[in-house]
């Protein structure tokens, strides 16, 4: 027996999260000018990081010898959302928390559900933890509630939730979760993934996190990877109870989150007329994306965050033509959805360009 079998199994069964191609990769495939490539892949907000969060980077330099003191931005965090600061959690990204609910929960003989065509990360967290997979079957690509309650076995301890989800861009309204949270055994934890709940008409948008007074069983998980521009740095957050967070903050590696992201993140959450910009930007970018569909006769899924899912009668192999001419979105045949394509909105200008390599490439 070799080493590799010396690994844990279900280590071994687990299939590597695929990240959107990057620009520097397509370049060195296709031989094309890093300049003339568009990438419309990450769901990453086109308009880059604010002016703020790169002002406070900047200065954030002088002092990366030093270990990260991350209550600045739990603090800025808990005073926005009107909770106690043990009741935040920070994470490497917010799949970073999600892996820290999966580890306090998950194990050996336990199960997680979460919807079909749901976040890869879902499936990832609870197979590396040893837990089995639960995928309830989805209703018009989004999520079945229903079926998610029906789904759910003796042995399981966690759900997942994406509102809005990806990369569907489905999303439930808040009354629905509202009432599947009261259904819920109090000994089941939920993670009400989300990641793109800025991208949300105010219409449309709840006061989620005051739930967690009603629900300690509630972990909320939010990004700055989205609307706040900041990726590349991975700073994302969870809220729940303090007793839920006591655990999660357990697992947590020590300095999970850096220097500059931290003073990045601090930054970008009083970056109003940033965030603004962006929000305005998606919407009228949506409706160029949705508009230039329509006219090409293609199917999509209506979205409510920062991306378009539509469909096309070979998702791979559109996707290798828009490559070779330097447009790079999200194939996701990975989700079960092989004849669709993912795009992130982008800059009018990168959004025309899609278009047109589409065109070409149908």
């Amino acid at each position: 027996m070799n080493i590799i079998e010396q690994g844990l199994s279900y280590v071994r069964k687990i299939s590597p999260y695929v990240p959107g191609k990057p620009i520097t990769e397509l370049a060195r495939e296709m031989g094309l000018p890093v300049e003339s490539i568009v990438k419309l892949a990450s769901n990453e907000n086109p308009l880059g990081m604010s002016p703020k969060a790169r002002a406070a980077v900047e200065k954030a330099v002088a002092g990366l010898e030093r270990y990260p003191d991350q209550f600045e931005l739990i603090a800025a965090l808990a005073e926005r959302l009107g909770v106690a600061q043990n009741q935040v959690v920070l994470g490497n990204g917010s799949n970073d928390v999600l892996d820290l609910a999966a580890r306090v929960f998950l194990a050996p003989g336990r199960s997680s559900v979460f919807s079909q065509h749901a976040f890869a990360v879902y499936p990832l967290a609870t197979m590396s933890a040893g837990a089995e997979c639960v995928a309830a079957p989805a209703k018009h690509y989004g999520h079945d509630l229903d079926a998610m309650r029906a789904a759910m076995r003796p042995d399981t301890r966690l759900v997942w939730i994406a509102n809005p989800n990806n990369p569907t861009g489905n999303f439930l309204p808040y009354a629905d979760i509202h009432a599947f949270l009261k259904a819920v055994p109090a000994d089941v934890a939920v993670v009400l993934d989300e990641a793109y709940n800025e991208y949300l008409p105010p219409a449309e948008r709840a006061d989620t996190v005051a739930w967690l007074r009603e629900f300690p069983n509630l972990i909320i998980t939010r990004t700055f990877s989205k609307i706040y521009g900041l990726a590349g740095l991975r700073v994302g957050f969870a809220v729940a109870s303090p007793e839920l967070a006591d655990l999660m903050n357990r697992v947590r590696q020590p300095f999970n989150v850096n220097n500059l992201a931290i003073a990045a993140a601090c930054a970008a959450l009083d970056d109003h007329v940033f965030i603004a910009e962006s929000y305005q930007l998606n919407r009228r970018g949506m409706e160029q994306i949705v508009a230039g569909l329509k006219r090409l006769g293609l199917e999509h899924i209506p979205s409510h965050g920062n991306f378009v899912t539509f469909a096309v009668n070979d998702g791979a192999a559109v996707n290798q033509k828009l490559l070779r001419q330097g447009v790079i979105v999200r194939p996701i045949g990975g989700y079960g959805l092989p004849n669709h394509l993912r795009v992130t909105i982008g800059l009018e200008t990168e959004n025309a360009r899609f278009l047109e390599a589409l065109e070409k490439s149908l």
